[in-house]
Order: structure tokens, then C-alpha cells, then sequence
């Protein structure tokens, strides 16, 4: 039997754990249920609309794969919306 160690996070308020190792592009398809490429955009090409922060300072996209996860981060996932 093979044991994942996980890290504990909160994401938007939830506590949450996600495999050691994880990136904030893992955790962001996670949460989306859509496969992201290297650079964080959907593999399907769909557009996506999310902007991520860690410890409340926003993450690009571009450097979500190289965003290693840490245990007991806060963690902001939010869906743009068009409006005002």
C-alpha cells in the first residue's frame, strides 16, 4: 500500500489537504475540475476567468506551476466576473 503525504492549507476559508508536492496550479485544476497546461491555462483552450493568491498576495498565472504548496497557507481561489 502506497501513502501520499499531504499538506494541510485553508482554501477560501476551507480547510483542505492536497498531496506534498502540490503546485498552485494543481490545487487551481483541483478546485476547477479542469486540466491546466504549464503556463495555467485550461488544456482544452476554454477560458478560465480565476486569479490566485497565496498569504493574500496574487499569484500571475504564468508562475503558478513553479508555486510550490507550503503546509498552513491561506489560499485565495476567486472567479472573475464582469460587472459592477
Amino acid at each position: 500500500m502506497t501513502m501520499t503525504r499531504t499538506i494541510d492549507l485553508t482554501v477560501n476559508g476551507d480547510a483542505r489537504a492536497v498531496a506534498s508536492g502540490a503546485s498552485l496550479r494543481d490545487l487551481v485544476a483541483e478546485v476547477t475540475g479542469k486540466p491546466l497546461g504549464e503556463g495555467g491555462s485550461p488544456a482544452d483552450g476554454s477560458p478560465l476567468g480565476i486569479a490566485a493568491a497565496i498569504d493574500g498576495v496574487v499569484v500571475p498565472r504564468s508562475g503558478w506551476s513553479a508555486c510550490a504548496l507550503e503546509s498552513g497557507q491561506e489560499i485565495d481561489i476567486v472567479t472573475a466576473v464582469q460587472g459592477g
